[in-house]
């Protein structure tokens, strides 16, 4: 039962971060505007930071005896944030990264408990911790960005 709990947890989150880096790739490379030079900066500095999480994470399950998802209808049947929607505007780009972000910290909050207290990992959830401190702080930032 824990290891299915363990399993599912990083599995879920290297679909997120999996969906996540195709959309950072989608809104960095159709960001338009006078922000382009910043946000498109941005969205690089984003995506290669949740490429090294995503390794990070399927290295971990491997690890701990799991087996990572690795296809695109996993990662889409698995995660719960969703992949980019067509043209944004750049500042729809940044509301959906904050939405996306909270959402991830939410999980991540409820992830390191169940990993700390029902699964007994604490080494796990050490690195969650680490992910969702990195994604508060982000998030702060688009925050500031878009004037709230």
């Amino acid at each position: 039962m824990a290891h299915e709990k363990q399993t599912e947890i990083l599995n879920r989150h290297v679909s997120n971060f999996s969906v996540l880096f195709v959309k950072l790739h989608n809104y960095h490379w159709f960001v338009k505007g006078s922000d382009f030079f910043t946000l498109h900066v941005k969205f690089e500095e984003l995506y290669n930071e949740v490429a090294g999480h995503i390794d990070e994470l399927a290295e971990r399950l491997l690890a701990v005896q799991g087996k990572p998802v690795a296809t695109m209808r996993e990662f889409l049947e698995t995660a719960t944030v969703k992949e980019a929607e067509g043209e944004s505007s750049a500042n729809e780009m940044v509301e959906a990264l904050v939405k996306d972000f909270d959402t991830l910290v939410e999980e991540l909050k409820g992830d390191i408990e169940t990993l700390e207290q029902h699964v007994g990992d604490e080494a796990t959830a050490d690195m969650l911790i680490g992910v969702r401190q990195s994604f508060e702080k982000h998030n702060w930032m688009l925050r500031s960005y878009m004037g709230q």
